[in-house]
């Protein structure tokens, strides 16, 4: 009878434990660069424009708990300021200037908080944060709503953020002496993959 319930309990304890094990997933990732894409769009008193980030990296925290999003623990990005490329090289040019990228190699995110974690569909999710965002060495706090969707092993962030490039004490860039003007806001519009 002992051997029984010894057996019982022993069998009990091993299956809570592999359970714990199969549904609780909280491990450090990172950028899959060549299924992450960053755009950074803006105006001027010509034309609009973008330019695109083809250099970026970053980490992650997320915990999965039953196949469900429980917590970011962890969100960290970076962009090298010089890897951001228009394929036009007067324009790349004032971009780094502006982004005195001699001095300040990355611009940098890192989330400080989780407002809040709301579920959208079976594997996707809407997240608000907030987060240091550092431009130019300047960091300032950002709120932002981003779309999270759990793919396998693949997360997958996305969504839009308006920045005012005067906030981070960058001066729109001017080209043509000063005959083109660019607007001080720009949209940041992501998609990234971490693995």
């Amino acid at each position: 009878m002992k051997t029984l319930k010894l057996t019982r309990n022993v069998f009990l304890l091993t299956f809570l434990l592999l359970s714990s094990w199969n549904t609780v997933i909280a491990q450090d990732q990172k950028v899959v660069l060549s299924e992450s894409k960053l755009t950074v769009f803006g105006t001027s008193n010509l034309h609009d424009w973008d330019i695109e980030a083809k250099a970026m990296s970053g980490k992650s925290n997320f915990v999965i708990v039953s196949n469900v999003l429980t917590s970011i623990e962890n969100l960290e990005f970076a962009v090298e300021s010089e890897q951001l490329l228009s394929g036009k090289s007067g324009m790349d040019s004032n971009t780094f200037k502006a982004l005195n990228s001699k001095k300040y190699k990355t611009i940098n995110y890192k989330l400080t908080k989780v407002n809040k974690i709301t579920k959208v569909s079976a594997n996707s999710y809407s997240v608000e944060t907030q987060g240091d965002l550092t431009i130019s060495g300047l960091s300032k706090n950002i709120t932002q709503t981003f779309t999270v969707v759990v793919s396998g092993k693949k997360i997958i962030i996305s969504g839009k953020t308006k920045i005012n490039m005067t906030q981070y004490k960058i001066v729109p860039p001017t080209a043509l002496f000063g005959t083109i003007k660019t607007g001080p806001e720009v949209t940041i519009d992501f998609k990234v993959t971490y693995n």
